[in-house]
């Protein structure tokens, strides 16, 4: 079953083809602290991520995020961004799970909406 879902799905690790390019033309740059790793071609410039598990982009961390799009010339191996001390840790996109954010008032959240303010006047055809 491996096999076949590294055939036909792109969505849960790495397929067939991506491996064996990888594997013929990629030098691996580093790997970031989800696991997701990262490839260059020497000869064409291009650059890309293998994802560990599904492939969520939202789980790239900025530096390697500026990286992989020709915004920073060296990668964070060998080149680390400095880190400023307001800057919080990243974290990936949280939508379609149990952490989501939902406002009041949403079917998910509480079911309740504040009452309306009296601000609100409605659009009456003329």
């Amino acid at each position: 079953m491996n096999l076949l879902s590294q055939i036909f799905t792109w969505w849960n690790g790495t397929t067939l083809s991506t491996r064996i390019g990888t594997w013929l033309k990629g030098e691996k740059v580093g790997e970031d602290i989800h696991g997701n790793r990262y490839y260059r071609n020497r000869s064409s410039g291009r650059r890309w991520v293998i994802y560990k598990g599904y492939a969520e982009p939202s789980s790239v961390p900025p530096e390697w995020h500026g990286w992989l799009h020709h915004t920073l010339e060296k990668p964070p191996t060998e080149a680390p961004l400095p880190v400023q001390a307001w800057e919080q840790d990243g974290r990936p996109n949280m939508t379609g799970t149990p952490y989501a954010w939902r406002p009041k008032g949403s079917l998910y959240g509480a079911g309740k909406r504040d009452a309306a303010t009296g601000d609100y006047e409605p659009w009456q055809p003329r």
